[in-house]
């Protein structure tokens, strides 16, 4: 494909190239040159740098640049140019860095993937091959950290989720609230985008790493600090709230019934890790742990690798409802451990009892019907999912 063609495509697209730079006076009058071969729509992002970079971007005026009098960050950088795209009319930013690692001839394939999905809003991130020779080590542990937690916040698989050279959305961009303004942001903003259900995904892309002419400005300690902190914030919101929203979304648009029988019984799990699944979430619901019951349910679930969909469905055996039903049958089975007697009515349980009064009795008696119950519910689904295997063979057979 010719680079006019390209260009054109560009054009035809609404696409601009944002390239944050900081001190980066080696490489970047290349990636400028190579940039432009490709389109004119660039904005140039100067992050406060102290050498030559001001002078090389004197020979570019014809390109929109952003200066920064001291260095920000680059989470910064970028939410600049973004806005500065936005208030151009842009509707796509591609995101390259300026220390050479990448190379502008893979920006057609961030252009064809935009055009076979027809120009929806995607944000495309490029996979680098982090184990080709010439990879730090440290680079390779820290995608690998980031593409886990990646997971953990959003269900979504990727190869590498902290290279720099990306396609945005800008519609979708423009619409969120960012926190961040160091390496993080490139973590936040495609955390967020991906809870908006726009899809995230990755192309391949060559990487060059050069350390006779890169220079990396990520500081191991710190920046690694701000990312942990980060992703413990997000991974918090994703268990109290996104995890939860995905899953009655996901009810409300299937219906009850659809849903049950696809995401629950048609599940390609198998009937030992949905009975599991059934147990896990029986044990949370019926334990003392009121409030935490949906943090612990989904956090559970993914660090043991169970369905979170009926480890999170079997924990609502408290519904407010049920509460008293739950607590009644845990004093009964505290008593009967314990060797007590004591005096009360579901009369009481529902109006004014204090459970502090026997509150030893209730939390043995409660995690005693949590155990019981994540043993006969875990059981009875067991033999269910079983039985339902069984006669989908048979019927595949037939």
């Amino acid at each position: 494909m010719t680079n006019k063609l390209i260009r054109q495509k560009i054009t035809d697209l609404n696409v601009c190239v944002i390239i944050p730079t900081y001190n980066n006076q080696r490489t970047l009058k290349r990636v400028l040159n190579g940039v432009l071969e490709l389109t004119n729509n660039i904005i140039v992002v100067n992050d406060g740098s102290t050498d030559t970079t001001s002078t090389i971007l004197k020979e570019y005026q014809q390109l929109q640049q952003i200066h920064f009098p001291k260095n920000k960050g680059k989470g910064l950088a970028l939410k600049e140019g973004f806005k500065l795209a936005v208030s151009l009319g842009y509707q796509f930013a591609i995101t390259i860095d300026s220390d050479g690692q990448h190379f502008p001839i893979d920006i057609p394939n961030f252009i064809n993937e935009l055009e076979l999905n027809n120009s929806k809003d995607m944000l495309i991130i490029g996979s680098r091959n982090m184990e080709q020779e010439g990879v730090p080590g440290k680079s390779s542990f820290g995608n690998k950290f980031s593409n886990f937690w990646f997971w953990v916040e959003t269900g979504i698989k990727l190869k590498d989720t902290q290279s720099g050279f990306r396609l945005y959305p800008l519609n979708v961009i423009k619409n969120l609230k960012f926190y961040t303004t160091k390496f993080e942001f490139e973590i936040e903003v495609i955390v967020k985008t991906a809870w908006k259900d726009v899809e995230v995904k990755n192309i391949p892309i060559q990487v060059l790493y050069d350390e006779t002419e890169r220079v990396s400005h990520f500081r191991p300690f710190k920046d690694f600090t701000r990312i942990s902190i980060l992703n413990t914030w997000l991974v918090f919101l994703t268990l109290i709230y996104y995890l939860p929203r995905r899953f009655l979304r996901n009810i409300k648009k299937k219906g009850l019934k659809k849903f049950f029988v696809e995401d629950l019984l048609g599940s390609n799990d198998s009937p030992k890790k949905k009975a599991l699944s059934i147990a896990l979430g029986t044990f949370i619901g019926f334990s003392p742990l009121w409030g935490f019951h949906t943090f612990l349910v989904l956090t559970l679930a993914i660090f043991l690798k169970l369905n979170k969909a009926i480890s999170f469905a079997f924990s609502n055996v408290s519904l407010p409802p049920f509460i008293p039903f739950i607590i009644f049958a845990s004093l009964e089975l505290g008593q009967w451990v314990l060797g007590e007697n004591i005096s009360y009515s579901i009369e009481d349980l529902m109006d004014n009892f204090e459970a502090i009064e026997h509150l030893k009795t209730y939390l043995v008696g409660s995690f005693t019907l949590a155990i019981i119950g994540a043993i006969v519910f875990g059981f009875i689904g067991y033999i269910f999912f079983s039985l339902s295997n069984r006669k989908k063979m048979t019927l595949k057979n037939d």
